[in-house]
């Protein structure tokens, strides 16, 4: 049979990944990274009938959060939940978390309540099968752009979390940080709770400095800790006490993220 130089090549190719997955840092980071935003996607694909049998329902958060719990498993990452008993019962409430990476996600979906959506960027609702799956799930968009569409979106998620008994997951920081720290947080998710005089969940979770780093193009198996920290609550509150209460917040949560990752 006759061997011709492309085949010769991929042939080639394929006996050389190997070697690179195991002798570059960087190559096994593309890979875990690449693998790992294309089995997502393969599990939206998978909840998009599943949750379309309900419709647009925060119930299918339950099926989504379901096909992703194996997620962390297949790349060695051991998660430790404390305080889970701070979640207020039978209330809504708003969750604020630390943001580092797309690696947030197996955090959430590790400790995510019931009835609990996420508020994210509407460019996610653009994505394909992983917008359309997001949007079954209920998931709370927003145009950070429009300030004006911001606010409506805030005050509409406001009425809905007081008469339909959700609650929100918001990333305060408004994007991912990989300095090992906290940003300053956007004051959105405090203004929400003010509004409907619901409770602030605050949720830490530990550095991932340890075994991944972007910037170093390093991925291992390790392990993190999700801390959930007293709610506060905001009855009597008003807009002037959101500056306040927003560092407050921030505040404890830098405490227990930088004791979290020591």
């Amino acid at each position: 049979m006759e061997v011709t130089v492309g085949t010769a090549a991929l042939a080639l190719a394929l006996l050389l990944l190997p070697v690179l997955y195991e002798r570059s840092g960087s190559f096994r980071f593309f890979c875990k990274m690449g693998f790992y935003n294309g089995w997502i996607l393969v599990l939206a694909l998978v909840a998009i009938p599943l949750c379309a049998l309900r419709g647009r329902d925060v119930e299918n958060m339950k099926i989504i959060r379901g096909l992703m719990q194996h997620v962390k498993h297949l790349y060695g990452i051991r998660m430790a939940v404390r305080g889970a008993q701070h979640f207020p019962p039978r209330q809504p409430y708003v969750v604020v978390s630390n943001h580092q990476s797309s690696l947030d996600l197996l955090g959430m979906m590790e400790v995510l309540p019931d009835r609990c959506v996420p508020i994210a960027k509407r460019e996610l609702l653009y994505m394909g099968a992983v917008g359309v799956a997001c949007w079954l799930g209920g998931i709370i968009f927003i145009d950070r752009k429009r300030t004006h569409d911001a606010i409506s979106v805030m005050a509409e998620a406001a009425h809905t979390m007081l008469s339909q008994d959700v609650r929100v997951w918001v990333f305060p920081e408004g994007t991912r940080n990989h300095s090992g720290s906290m940003l300053p947080f956007k004051r959105g998710a405090f203004h929400l709770a003010v509004q409907a005089q619901v409770p602030v969940v605050p949720i830490v979770i530990s550095s991932y400095q340890h075994f991944y780093s972007k910037q170093e193009r390093r991925f291992t198996a390790g392990q993190c800790v999700i801390q959930v920290l007293p709610p506060l609550p905001t009855r009597g509150l008003g807009p002037a006490d959101v500056p306040a209460l927003t560092e407050r917040v921030r505040a404890a949560m830098l405490e227990a993220f930088e004791a979290l990752s020591a």
